[in-house]
């Protein structure tokens, strides 16, 4: 199966609710690489590669863990993965 990478950026009240680290904590039942951070504009930008089916499937778990609450909109982008993710971490 082919890997994907979608970058997902996250508004609303995304920031200072532990949206992080519920993201990371969330991937780890997923295989998937990847990065989640903050933006200066308050939204959060979330990276990962992995098979599209588990992608979504993670999306849903991130909605699913109690931040869905917190997303006003996600604008989802899709492309062929780059393969330069290693693991899942918070970027600073």
């Amino acid at each position: 199966m082919s890997r994907s990478r979608v970058q997902v950026f996250y508004s609303g009240r995304v920031q200072g609710v532990g949206f992080r680290y519920t993201v990371k904590r969330v991937a780890a039942g997923y295989e998937l690489t990847g990065t989640v951070r903050n933006l200066a504009d308050g939204r959060v930008e979330l990276v990962a590669e992995g098979v599209r089916d588990e992608l979504e499937a993670f999306q849903q778990g991130i909605r699913d863990a109690g931040l869905g609450g917190f997303i006003r909109q996600e604008a989802v982008e899709w492309a062929a993965a780059r393969n330069d993710l290693r693991g899942f971490e918070i970027v600073r």
